[in-house]
């Protein structure tokens, strides 16, 4: 097949397994309001669901003996989602939202104003992961993703959503549940199955037709078109009025592929066969969230993102393109 075809099976199958995950965070949402879970700690909850592609992309590629396209997809897609998420989110905000007067000084400022608990609830923990994930790959006698590494992360996620609702509680209220919206969800996670399947096949025949390793596939191929489909989630979201929601659920998502999604790759064992690749991507996975817990903080009163930070995020991203260009992969 030609490779133009499978890169239209790539967008397809990316977007069929996004709308999948859109159908099944409808009982979610549901919960999240009878339990009561802010914006913060719902967001960590709701990424369940949100990260899915990501974790059935990553199944798929151990199933089908292709694990570097996982390993690629889960660094890729880490990397570039927090700079573009945030970048989204600044733009989609910049409008006066109904009854909130609040955000009009936002506005005068130039910020994308967060929730403080951001930070505590989600991107300071985030960056514990990547700290356990860098222990656990990167010294020479561990190096690799094995079987133990993966329940090591499994536990670190049920910690970090333990703390996320235990932090983030208010009370619940009553919802009703519909069973229209039930039945989309089971057709939600069929299309996720079907979509992660073909997003895999497709990476594979078009890594196979331009000859490049699976692993490089997966951080500019499957990474990349895995999070295009969130810009219009983040957007639409942060455009009705949830900022907080709409900007820190990008961090609540990675924190699940870098943990659940981690766990086929490593029951499966996958070997780290270009290390300074490997290390380099990882930092670039943690510049980012710690790039985000420091500019947080603007002022005692103001919590959020200036335009120069927004800059920066976007300059990361760059620079990390250029390190893998003439550095790590050494293109010219």
């Amino acid at each position: 097949m030609n490779v133009w075809l499978w890169v239209v099976v790539l967008g397809l199958a990316a977007w069929a397994a996004h709308w999948g995950a859109d159908q099944l965070l409808t009982p979610l949402k549901m919960l999240r309001k009878q339990w009561g879970l802010t914006a913060s700690a719902g967001a960590a909850f709701l990424a369940i669901v949100t990260a899915s592609p990501e974790v059935a992309i990553n199944i798929t590629s151990a199933a089908r003996g292709v694990s570097d396209i996982g390993l690629g997809n889960l660094l890729g897609s880490n990397i570039i989602s927090i700079p573009l998420m945030v970048t989204i989110a600044y733009f989609a905000s910049r409008k006066q939202f109904k009854n909130n007067k609040e955000h009009q000084k936002h506005l005068d400022a130039n910020l994308l104003a967060l929730n403080k608990r951001s930070v505590s609830v989600l991107s300071i923990p985030y960056l514990a992961i990547i700290s356990l994930v860098a222990i656990l790959t990167l010294p020479k006698a561990w190096r690799g993703l094995q079987p133990i590494d993966g329940w090591i992360m499994l536990a670190a996620y049920a910690a970090f959503l333990t703390h996320a609702i235990i932090k983030g509680r208010k009370k619940g209220e009553s919802v009703e549940w519909d069973k229209k919206k039930v039945w989309l969800s089971v057709a939600g996670a069929m299309a996720i199955a079907v979509g992660a399947f073909f997003i895999v096949k497709a990476t594979e025949n078009i890594v196979s037709v331009l000859n490049i390793s699976e692993i490089v596939g997966g951080l500019f191929i499957t990474g990349i078109m895995t999070t295009a489909p969130e810009i219009f989630k983040t957007w639409s979201v942060v455009k009705g009025g949830e900022v907080t929601a709409g900007t820190t659920s990008v961090i609540a998502d990675n924190a699940v592929t870098m943990t659940v999604a981690f766990f086929p790759l490593a029951l499966v064992t996958t070997p780290i066969e270009d290390f300074q690749l490997f290390w380099v991507n990882l930092a670039f996975v943690g510049l980012m969230p710690l790039l985000y817990s420091v500019f947080v903080h603007q002022s005692k009163e103001l919590h959020g993102f200036s335009r120069w930070q927004i800059f920066v995020f976007d300059a990361a991203y760059i620079v990390y393109l250029l390190t893998m260009v003439f550095f790590v992969l050494k293109l010219f």
